[in-house]
């Protein structure tokens, strides 16, 4: 494996993780209970919720697949936009927070209206904070790694 797909893998499954992760914090804060349908609710997008939310380990499975694609998609996405775009090389830390704010944009406007899910009421205080969530789980590590290896790679 090239250093490139392990470094792209790792960066996926540390910004995968991070976000889910704060998915389930983010829900068990808002409810007092911790979600046990995520994984189920992500394949619901593209199965519909009356298919997938009393599915089983099949379901599980394919939530836990499409969670990480779309990660991956999102991580490889900022890698070829940092190798041809000097403006994320300026400040990582901002290219973050723009990327955060890229995602949530995309996921929100685009994607989940395109999926089986029904629509979410959008206020601007969650889009905020969902907005600075995604910054901090998914664009942070992706940025950071992204400036780490193609550093590494200019100095070889």
């Amino acid at each position: 494996m090239s250093s490139f797909a392990k470094r792209l893998l790792i960066t996926v499954l540390i910004a995968g993780t991070l976000d889910i992760t704060s998915a389930y914090v983010n829900i068990f804060i808002r409810t007092g209970h911790i979600s046990r349908r995520m994984f189920q609710y992500i394949a619901g997008g593209a199965l519909g919720l009356g298919n997938t939310l009393n599915g089983g380990v099949p379901v599980i499975l394919l939530g836990i697949f499409f969670h990480y694609f779309i990660v991956f998609c999102f991580t490889r996405f900022f890698f070829f936009l940092y190798r041809k775009n000097r403006i994320f090389r300026l400040n990582k830390y901002l290219a973050a927070l723009l990327y955060g704010i890229f995602i949530w944009t995309v996921m929100n406007l685009v994607v989940l209206p395109l999926s089986a899910l029904p629509p979410g009421k959008i206020t601007l205080g969650n889009a905020a904070l969902d907005c600075l969530i995604l910054a901090v789980m998914i664009g942070l590590p992706v940025s950071l790694s992204a400036s780490t290896y193609y550093g590494k790679a200019r100095v070889s």
